[in-house]
């Protein structure tokens, strides 16, 4: 796959967000990288380990990807999208270790290598360091907040403290709700809310039924206002 070098800052002007006039030319000019674009399905990253070492990593600018981790029969995942930085290590998750990894390109994905050339020509810019910096520990606090959800007793609740989550970084506004366009199946869903299959089924059948969500040209639409912290799940709700 051959890559285009490209101007980051042009990929991800919000990266540059605390820059202006001719610090942001500068930095316009001298951060650029190696952008690959991947098209949908399974997806192994190792061949880009080695570029990476003494870098920083992956830095999504377009699509989404889903990362799963876990064994045959149980599997944690979770979403990533523009802005979010992943660094995978060669043969993570191999055939030695407890827990395999795969990832699935959900839409096609776009990534610039924040390799080490890139990291020295970072220096003189501490502000997009600082950002990126931020990045990565909003994912990890995502994950946390992910792990949280997984925790409620009920499916159906899982599920739609899951989707509002979602709806938080890639719903768009509607006249009749929020629509939720990512190609969700019930398998990742399953994986996301840490539940099986068959359950969140039912349970996505049970919010439709309650009015809480609907489906519009194939993508989820979520209707009314986000769940609180507390709500708790109606006694008919499917456990986990």
């Amino acid at each position: 796959m051959t890559p285009e070098i490209v101007a980051v800052l042009d990929e991800d002007p919000d990266l540059a967000a605390d820059l202006d006039g001719s610090r942001l030319a500068t930095a316009t000019r001298d951060l650029r990288a190696a952008a690959f674009n991947i098209p949908g399905g399974r997806w192994d990253p190792d061949g880009y380990a080695a570029s990476l070492r003494g870098g920083i990593g992956l830095l999504v600018t377009a699509g989404v990807l889903a990362r799963r981790v876990g064994t045959q029969r149980r599997s944690g995942a979770e979403l990533l999208g523009p802005g979010d930085l992943l660094r995978p290590a060669a043969g993570e998750g191999g055939a030695e270790s407890v827990f395999q990894t795969s990832w699935r390109v959900i839409e096609p994905l776009r990534v610039a290598v924040l390799d080490q050339r890139f990291l020295m020509r970072l220096a003189p810019y501490p502000e997009i360091a600082g950002e990126l910096i931020g990045r990565a520990v909003d994912r990890a606090r995502h994950v946390l907040v992910h792990m949280a959800i997984a925790h409620h007793p009920r499916v159906d609740a899982r599920l739609l403290h899951l989707l509002w989550q979602l709806a938080d970084r890639w719903g768009r506004v509607t006249p009749h709700g929020v629509s939720l366009p990512l190609r969700l199946t019930h398998e990742l869903l399953a994986d996301l809310v840490a539940a099986q299959r068959p359950s969140v089924t039912l349970s996505l059948q049970q919010l439709e039924r309650q009015g809480q969500i609907t489906r519009e040209g194939g993508r989820l639409l979520l209707i009314g206002e986000a769940p609180s912290a507390e709500r708790r799940a109606p006694p008919t709700a499917l456990a986990g």
